[in-house]
């Protein structure tokens, strides 16, 4: 029994790999086909037509019989509509109140709102402006403190560099005269 399960076990794995294999086919055919018709559903139309005229002969062109038409002449907008000739200005808007009062003032009225309407436009620009303009001097005079922060820090680190670097031209001149005041007693340096 033991000698049979150790077979079955064998052959059975040389099976799930053979299985393994088959099924990793089918799978990779059943990922890749989806694509495939896809692709021909996307791009099949325009290949047809494509390969439809690329089958037409470059050189020998298809004779078509001329095209026969039985148009009437053109007719004018009078003849189209003999109403709109009759039309005039005046009947305009007539049942439009508002229509007929705009079209009532005089033009002297007109120009004038006119006017007054560029006038508040011309301030609500500069209103706009002023405040730009404010908020602008607000932030440069922001920068302009934080660029004297700057440089007052920066002039504090230069005057602290230029002590260190004469305390330590110092402190080398002391180390040197130690050292010579020990080579003359005997000292080595290792």
């Amino acid at each position: 029994m033991v000698v049979s399960a150790n077979l079955g076990r064998r052959d059975g794995g040389a099976r799930s790999k053979k299985l393994k294999h088959i099924l990793g086919g089918r799978l990779a055919v059943g990922r890749r086909l989806p694509s495939l018709v896809s692709a021909l559903c996307v791009s099949g139309p325009a290949l047809y037509f494509k390969f439809k005229k690329g089958l037409k002969l470059k050189g020998v062109s298809a004779s078509c019989p001329p095209c026969v038409c039985h148009c009437a002449p053109p007719q004018s907008l009078f003849q189209i509509a003999p109403g709109l000739a009759n039309i005039s200005v005046t009947d305009c808007g007539k049942d439009d109140p508002d229509l007929k009062e705009e079209m009532e003032k005089q033009f002297v009225d007109l120009l004038s709102e006119e006017l007054k309407l560029q006038e508040a436009v011309g301030q609500e620009h500069s209103h706009h402006m002023n405040i730009t303009l404010g908020e602008a001097r607000r932030v440069a005079s922001q920068y302009q403190k934080e660029a004297e922060k700057c440089n007052a820090a920066t002039e504090t680190c230069e005057g602290a560099r230029e002590r260190a670097e004469a305390l330590l031209a110092k402190e080398r001149k002391i180390t040197l005269l130690w050292e010579r005041r020990a080579k003359l007693l005997g000292w080595e340096a290792q």
